[in-house]
């Protein structure tokens, strides 16, 4: 019997993958993948890997979970390296407990691998950072998307109170209802807000703003998915190191060029 690796490819940038990830995709002898996975790392598996897509769009599913699960055992159950390729880290926000449950219960051998969750590394990304020892000693990773569509079954209201800074998933279609919940429960209009659409990429795109403008900015610059959401004073920390960065970039074209000797 072979083994399934559920492996996290990372937010976007492929050098993120880890080591023992791309040890994995290169003897994997199938590579079952997700549409956010960075296709330069399918270049890193053999020429007769068996490649099966496996992608989800917002209402579109290219292939159900159920079938996903099917496969997984049907190719575990045979000689074979089964890598299963998700978006940033399998047990954030991708169904990937769901796998391991259908592999634990047909008794295949799987392995996790973790990767670098969007949460994090995103904002990072864009000079936010999730803690800061004065403007965030707590953060919650949350899903901006339920089974029903919107997030109704998440407790905003106490979010709102006793997190300092929210890093929000798959949220771009529910931006509304999810300010106006945050507000109802508490949280000033003022609040920082930014939201990177495709994150730690050569096509990252950030906008910023409060929860009481953010909705409009987002239509103004037709802001799309997929895109992480950061709610919180941490922001404000980009602003700083923008200003910063400007101010030396101003300073190093005022100083005058050495005269040859």
């Amino acid at each position: 019997m072979g083994k399934v690796y559920l492996i996290g490819a990372g937010p976007g940038d492929p050098e993120l993958i880890t080591v023992k990830a791309l040890k994995a995709i290169q003897r994997a002898d199938v590579i079952l993948y997700d549409r956010l996975v960075n296709q330069d790392l399918l270049k890193e598996a053999r020429a007769d890997t068996n490649l099966i897509y496996c992608g989800k769009l917002p209402k579109v599913h290219h292939m159900k979970q159920e079938t996903i699960n099917h496969l997984l055992v049907k190719y575990g159950k045979k000689d074979r390296n089964v890598v299963r390729l998700k978006g940033g880290d399998p047990f954030v926000f991708g169904r990937g407990a769901e796998e391991a449950i259908a592999l634990a219960k047909n008794g295949v051998e799987y392995e996790v691998i973790p990767g670098i969750t969007s949460g994090i590394a995103v904002p990072a990304y864009a000079d936010i950072p999730i803690t800061h020892r004065e403007l965030g000693r707590s953060f919650a990773v949350v899903t901006g998307h339920c089974k029903n569509g919107k997030p109704a079954e998440i407790q905003w209201e106490y979010l709102a109170k006793s997190v300092d800074t929210l890093a929000i998933y798959m949220g771009m279609s529910n931006l509304s209802y999810i300010t106006e919940k945050l507000l109802d429960s508490g949280k000033s209009a003022q609040t920082p807000i930014a939201i990177i659409q495709e994150g730690t990429t050569a096509n990252q795109k950030v906008v910023k703003g409060t929860l009481q403008s953010i909705v409009n900015i987002v239509e103004q610059h037709n802001m799309r998915n997929p895109a992480m959401i950061v709610v919180g004073d941490v922001v404000k920390v980009s602003n700083t190191l923008q200003y910063l960065k400007e101010r030396y970039q101003e300073q190093s074209r005022e100083i005058p060029a050495l005269e040859a000797y």
